[in-house]
């Protein structure tokens, strides 16, 4: 093992963001700006309910939401989404199934396949007073494990994910790792089962592993180290949490990941689920770490995604459901966490930071209210709010438009690298997207004032 890594596994135990203006044209086409940023408003005056947040999207862009949003809409569609789109495949062919989707689907939720796409997507994302967070589609789960090659591959592919982040991002990027990328999830599952403490990473060899696992993870560890020594002071890692059977392993490497690289900032963050019973224990644990061992401390705070298979497994297995009883039981979950990480930044804005990673208004509001009271300036970079590519803009605009720091997963690369990774996400967030009606409503207006505008234009020249 590298003598870099030592440090990276050593006693491991259980900027202000710079507004820069973009450029008004890209590849020569003008780029629709933000209307300027309203920094007054009480946080109880602010709403999500107003049309107008859509003024900055091309009647195209308006066209097309409305349209994959009403497929969206239909449970059907949503569930069964894969098995039809390897069927619309087979029938179209690989050219005849990406002009299709490519203009659609693809276009609404995929910033594009080359840097030049990527570069044109972030630019007017800025423009529109909102950062992005790129995400390489490159996730496996049990059973679909590729060999230490893929995995090689895949670190080139995250480490021209840093660059591309580093290069066009205007300030504080931010990019998503899948650790399964890196480190099969069969490994995981066995590190996630032995896994006791602190003492695990202190040798080169992990009791409990085979010869072959042994050598896997180290190959996988060194993986891991390239990208944090590659993004370090660069871009911010936020390290996606993934299914119960394996996140116990892939939170071991991301503290250990934090106690290397997070000693002077925030580089590597990890991601809490706040749909699990555990999510509160698991937290404070992280924080206690984080001060016991003087590190900083980087959270993505999502709800999680993963619900119906968790439940699923859970019953085949016997074991108690780790979900948390209800939905009430959720929000109360992510709202309480939400509430302690406020608190932590109140009292030490370089130390700890948190994304709100959530299209839930009632959570964004309760954080900008708690914001206000606490005293946190919202440009001291230590709180942002997060959520997909294609979603919920009525939300992320508004919040951009009154100088909040945004960040849009964006999802990048060709449409046969994407769409399992769509399609995962459409599965697993199908109650997002079949709740979606607000946000359907919302453009609806837009469109009928364009039209309304527009055939008033009509009647006066005539």
């Amino acid at each position: 093992m590298s003598t870099l890594l030592r440090p990276m596994f050593h006693r491991i135990s259980s900027v202000r963001l710079l507004g820069t203006a973009a450029p008004r044209t890209v590849n020569g086409s003008r780029l629709p700006m933000a209307p300027s940023k309203d920094d007054s408003i009480p946080p109880e005056k602010l709403t999500f309910d107003d049309p107008s947040a859509f003024h900055v999207k091309t009647f195209r862009e308006l066209l097309r939401a409305l349209g994959v949003f009403q497929l969206c809409s239909f449970p059907v569609l949503v569930n069964n989404c894969g098995k039809l789109m390897s069927v619309a495949r087979s029938l179209l062919g690989k050219t005849g199934f990406s002009m299709i989707l490519r203009p659609s689907i693809y276009a609404q939720f995929v910033a594009g396949e080359s840097e030049a796409e990527i570069a044109v997507a972030m630019e007017k994302m800025n423009s529109l007073g909102l950062r992005t967070m790129l995400a390489v589609p490159i996730e496996e789960d049990l059973g679909e494990s590729t060999g230490e090659r893929r995995y090689d591959d895949n670190l080139e592919a995250m480490l021209e994910c840093v660059r591309i982040s580093h290069s066009n991002a205007c300030a504080d990027p931010m990019m998503q790792l899948k650790i399964t990328a890196l480190l099969s999830p069969e490994l995981c599952v066995s590190l996630s089962h032995i896994h006791s403490g602190p003492s695990l990473l202190q040798s080169f060899h992990f009791p409990g592993l085979t010869q072959s696992e042994n050598t896997h993870f180290l190959h996988g560890l060194r993986r891991l180290n390239k990208i944090g020594e590659t993004s370090f002071l660069k871009v911010r890692v936020l390290v996606d949490a993934e299914y119960t059977y394996m996140n116990p392993a892939l939170s071991l490497v991301t503290m250990a990941m934090m106690k290397k690289f997070n000693q002077k900032g925030a580089w590597i963050w990890n991601t809490y689920q706040c749909y699990l019973k555990e999510s509160r224990s698991l937290l404070l644990d992280a924080i206690g770490q984080s001060v016991s061992q003087s590190f900083c401390l980087g959270v993505k705070l999502v709800r999680g995604a993963y619900m119906d298979k968790e439940r699923m497994l859970a019953a085949k297995e016997g074991r108690p459901d780790p979900i948390q009883p209800s939905w009430k039981d959720t929000n109360k979950s992510y709202n309480g966490l939400l509430d302690i990480l406020l608190e932590l930044v109140s009292q030490n804005t370089e130390c700890f930071r948190v994304i709100v990673a959530t299209h839930n208004e009632e959570s964004v509001r309760h954080a900008v209210s708690r914001m206000a009271e606490l005293g946190i300036d919202k440009n001291c970079g230590s709180v942002c709010f997060g959520q997909l590519l294609g979603m919920c803009d009525h939300v992320s605009l508004t919040l951009a438009q009154h100088g909040f720091s945004v960040y849009k997963s964006v999802p990048y690369g060709s449409v046969d690298d994407t769409v399992p990774y769509l399609v995962r996400r459409a599965q697993e967030n199908r109650t997002v997207l079949q709740g979606i009606r607000k946000e359907r409503d919302l453009l609806r207006q837009e469109m009928k004032r364009r039209l309304k505008e527009r055939l008033m234009g009509y009647r006066k020249k005539c």
